[in-house]
């Protein structure tokens, strides 16, 4: 696992997309242009919560998360996401 220097303040996470399907379970390939965004990816860094709420999640921990959750962003050409703890639907 690569170290990324973004440390998320308060209830935030840092989160790596895992890549979208590319073959459904019966065996059909998904076209690019069909492709919907991934809603599951693995934490990389999380806050240390705030005074109300403690962080449930934990670096490593693979995630689902909304459709439209986060905001997307780019450190060293990789895509992450970073949204707050409650944007997170399950721990998978």
């Amino acid at each position: 696992m690569s170290k990324v220097k973004i440390k998320p303040l308060a209830d935030r996470v840092l989160i790596e997309p895992q890549e979208a399907e590319v073959k459904t379970a019966s065996g059909i390939i998904i076209p690019d242009s069909a492709k919907e965004k991934p809603l599951r990816g693995k934490v990389i860094a999380a806050g240390s919560g705030t005074k109300d709420e403690k962080m449930e999640v934990a670096v490593g921990d693979l995630v689902l998360y909304g459709k439209y959750a986060g905001t997307e962003l780019q450190f060293n050409g990789k895509d992450y996401l970073i949204m707050r703890q409650s944007d997170i639907l399950a721990i998978i």
